[in-house]
């Protein structure tokens, strides 16, 4: 009865609704009303605040609803990978990504994953915006960072490292920078979730002169090329420069920015 009525009790919390709860459950909003009036004597303690209009959580309800979500979620898994053990995976599988992501590996990846499991058909879609997979339905949003919404499960699938890259021409005009302080002189080329009043160095804030900010890998890439500034760009952008325009690294200074490509899933059961 533990873990059925802990079920009641975070549907009842996400669906912000006795109702809404008792008709996900298939069961009597009375009956949901009850199981959750013992749960809390049971507990002792008092999980939600009611009124007529609105259901609000406790700082205890609060805790005990975390738990019981990860409690859920984990019970979901477990029963999803058995299932997956004696079945094909098959069904739409939708997909988001970075732009610049998406088109340098998520192809090769997505179809060598599409050959191993014939029956997966993908709808992917590449997005320069912040994906909510809950809200929009997608059942795997790949982003660079923390994803905004703590209550989702997140996965690091890999680091970027990003280096300080100028083209040739510019450091012949500007100068090669031979300290880190060498940089507030220097022109910066800031990409939209960098600061733009800091070069991104580990421990120090150092400065910058932005002259151009822009919310896309390849363009800032091409900007540096064009001799436009300095920016931090991740190493597998620079390795994707074109030839006889190589990118020169800043005296090899290596920014310790890490870009985490990020699986998300909702943290909830879902029955």
């Amino acid at each position: 009865m533990g873990l059925d009525d802990a079920l009641i009790f975070t549907r009842v919390v996400e669906c912000h609704s006795f109702t809404l709860a008792a008709k996900g459950l298939g069961m009597q909003k009375s009956t949901v009303s009850r199981r959750l009036a013992l749960l809390e004597d049971r507990l002792g303690v008092r999980l939600l605040n009611r009124t007529t209009r609105k259901l609000r959580l406790t700082e205890v309800g609060q805790a005990y609803y975390d738990r019981c979500r990860q409690i859920m979620f984990d019970f979901a898994e477990a029963e999803q990978a058995v299932m997956q053990l004696q079945r094909e995976p098959s069904g739409l599988l939708r997909i988001s990504s970075p732009i610049e992501f998406g088109q340098l590996f998520l192809a090769h990846a997505i179809g060598a994953f599409m050959r191993q499991y014939p029956q997966i058909t993908a709808e992917v879609e590449l997005t320069a915006r912040y994906v909510d997979p809950v809200e929009e339905g997608v059942d795997i949003a790949l982003l660079v960072g923390q994803p905004q919404d703590s209550t989702l499960i997140a996965r690091k699938l890999l680091e970027t490292p990003r280096s300080l890259c100028a083209s040739p021409e510019y450091l012949a005009i500007h100068g090669v920078p031979q300290t880190v302080s060498d940089l507030a002189s220097h022109r910066a080329i800031v990409l939209g979730h960098d600061s733009p009043r800091y070069w991104p160095l580990l421990g120090q804030s150092i400065a910058c002169h932005s002259v151009m900010t822009c919310n896309n890998i390849t363009f800032a890439r091409e900007a540096v090329l064009a001799g436009a500034g300095i920016a931090g760009l991740p190493d597998m952008i620079c390795r994707q420069s074109p030839k006889g325009a190589w990118l020169r690294c800043c005296r090899k200074r290596n920014c310790p920015w890490v870009s985490c490509m990020r699986c998300i899933r909702r943290g909830v059961f879902r029955r």
